[in-house]
C-alpha cells in the first residue's frame, strides 16, 4: 500500500494533520474490508460486534445497556440491529421477570455457529493478519498512541 499523501494525493499542513487523516483513512479502509466480509455471511460489522460481545459473556444474558456499552461503534441503532438478529436466529430475547421494560439478550447455538464459520474462515484471517505486519511491540506502541489520542 501506497504512504497516505500518495493514496490521497494530498500534501498536508503537519505532521499531526497527516497522522490525523491516515487514521481515519485506514479506520475507513479496514472497516470496508470487515463489510465485505460479514455482507458475505448476511450480517453487518455492528451486528458481528453484538454476536462477538455476546459470545464473551459464554452464556450469561446481557441488557442491551449492557450490549451498547460494549460495543465499538456505539450505534443508537443496536436494538434494531439485535432485532434482526433474532429474525435470523442468532440471538434470544429474554424480558426481565421483576421490570418487564428491561430485556436481556443472548447468543443461540446458530449465533455461535456462524461465528466459529466466520472467524475459520479464509478472509477473517487475511483481515487478521492486516496487523502482522506490526511486531507485538509495535502493535502496543500503536495502541498505546491511540489511547493517548482520545484522552
Amino acid at each position: 500500500m501506497a504512504a497516505i499523501g500518495e493514496e490521497i494525493k494530498s500534501r498536508f499542513s503537519s505532521s499531526q494533520e497527516k497522522a490525523m487523516l491516515n487514521i481515519l483513512f485506514t479506520g475507513n479502509w479496514l472497516r470496508n474490508r470487515n463489510t465485505e466480509h460479514f455482507g458475505k455471511y448476511g450480517i453487518s460489522s455492528s451486528q458481528y460486534n453484538i454476536l462477538r460481545i455476546l459470545r464473551g459473556s459464554k452464556g450469561t444474558p446481557l441488557s442491551m445497556h449492557t450490549v451498547k456499552e460494549r460495543m465499538i461503534d456505539r450505534s443508537p441503532n443496536a436494538t434494531r440491529l439485535t432485532d434482526k438478529l433474532i429474525e435470523k436466529g442468532y440471538v434470544s430475547r429474554i424480558r426481565c421477570e421483576k421490570d418487564r421494560r428491561v430485556v436481556y439478550i443472548s447468543i443461540t447455538p446458530t449465533g455461535l455457529e456462524l461465528l466459529e464459520r466466520i472467524d475459520k474462515s479464509d478472509q477473517a484471517l487475511e483481515i487478521a493478519n492486516s496487523m502482522k505486519c506490526l511486531s507485538d511491540e509495535e502493535a502496543e506502541i500503536l495502541s498505546g498512541l491511540l489511547d493517548r489520542i482520545r484522552g
